[in-house]
């Protein structure tokens, strides 16, 4: 099926929402590598390239995309770490905002459970983080559960907006156990991509001048990193919320350690499952194996939950089901931020919201 059979709504004079909607579809997982990327995905509509930038440019301000940018592999640069806070009901609020301020901070979440406050931190080091949470700690008079991945199987938040649901798991997903590390000289190209690609007709050649590389010289590294698993996505990065796949679990599940790879690989290819990885059991927290499952309503997370549990083997083990409550934060990584070239660009995106 072409692209023009695949989207026969889609056409200059369709009107703004079917462009949008295919736009934001069909491109969260690889923009096009060519000097005028716009232009290249307006041919597939049969739109002009000023009318593909307008219209992300306006899903970027009214929220339905975060940036057009990339998802790094863990182990490619910098460090991240999943933590959770206990925290009294009547503080939950005045915490969260203290979580939000802290730099690094990237996701932040209410969700059912007396571990109440989960958050992702990311930076340059995992000393960086630790001095972050250090000071948490310390205005928030609260300890801090710290969970660090030891192997991811699936990492991919693309949404088939069509269906309003998670994407199939692309050809060639499979995540690799380690990739290797960006190294010093790239790492500023890579906190460029942590930003998100300018919506003006030749980003690449934009984030060429501001490195002092060529533009051959972004697009040949970008595609070296897809092609090694070091950028696992590099696309629209949807915000699924605001697109109405409001509801989603972070599942649990405590699995002898010396069978997590062989439930993790099946429970990582099923249908819902958007987020697989095992981490560290913390004190009080005997759960090492995670995926989060996405949906539209919470009837539909708990059947395919269901469905994914049967299909991995994993219903017999101990398990919890922490469903969100509120979104607090949620933007982009910071691995390279240290990293970031002194001549900035006109931004993609505004890069953190807040719900």
């Amino acid at each position: 099926m072409n692209a023009r059979t695949a989207c026969p709504s889609v056409c200059p004079s369709a009107g703004a929402s079917p462009l949008r909607e295919a736009l934001l579809n069909d491109w969260q997982q690889r923009l096009p590598l060519v000097s005028q990327p716009f232009e290249a995905m307006g041919r597939r509509y049969g739109c002009s390239e000023p009318v593909v930038i307008e219209q992300l440019a306006q899903a970027v301000e009214q929220g339905s995309v975060s940036r057009l940018g990339g998802v790094f592999a863990p182990g490619s640069g910098g460090a991240g770490l999943l933590c959770a806070l206990a925290v009294p009901p009547d503080r939950l609020e005045a915490v969260a905002a203290l979580v939000n301020a802290l730099p690094g901070v990237n996701h932040n979440y209410e969700r059912e459970h007396a571990y109440s406050l989960w958050f992702v931190i990311t930076g340059p080091s995992l000393e960086w983080i630790e001095r972050r949470l250090a000071e948490l700690e310390q205005a928030c008079g609260l300890p801090a559960l710290r969970l660090p991945m030891v192997r991811p199987y699936r990492i991919n938040l693309g949404f088939d907006l069509r269906a309003r649901g998670p994407a199939p798991v692309p050809a060639g997903a499979a995540q690799p156990a380690r990739v290797r590390a960006i190294p010093p000289a790239q790492r500023p190209l890579a906190a460029l991509l942590e930003q998100g690609l300018p919506l003006q007709p030749r980003p690449y050649a934009a984030w060429a001048q501001a490195l002092g590389w060529t533009e051959t010289q972004v697009l040949a590294t970008l595609q070296a990193w897809l092609d090694e698993g070091v950028l696992r996505r590099f696309g629209v990065i949807v915000r699924h919320h605001e697109l109405g796949i409001a509801s989603n679990a972070m599942c649990v599940f405590d699995v002898p350690d010396e069978e997590v790879d062989a439930h993790a690989k099946v429970l990582a290819q099923q249908p819902g499952v958007t987020l697989c990885y095992r981490r560290e059991r913390g004190e009080g927290w005997p759960f090492n194996l995670f995926c989060m499952i996405h949906g539209r309503e919470r009837d539909s997370v708990r059947a395919a939950l269901a469905a994914a549990r049967e299909a991995a083997g994993l219903h017999a083990f101990p398990q919890a089901q922490l469903f969100s409550r509120r979104r607090f934060k949620q933007c982009g990584s910071g691995y390279f931020v240290d990293a970031l070239p002194a001549l900035t660009i006109s931004p993609s995106t505004q890069e953190c919201a807040h719900a």
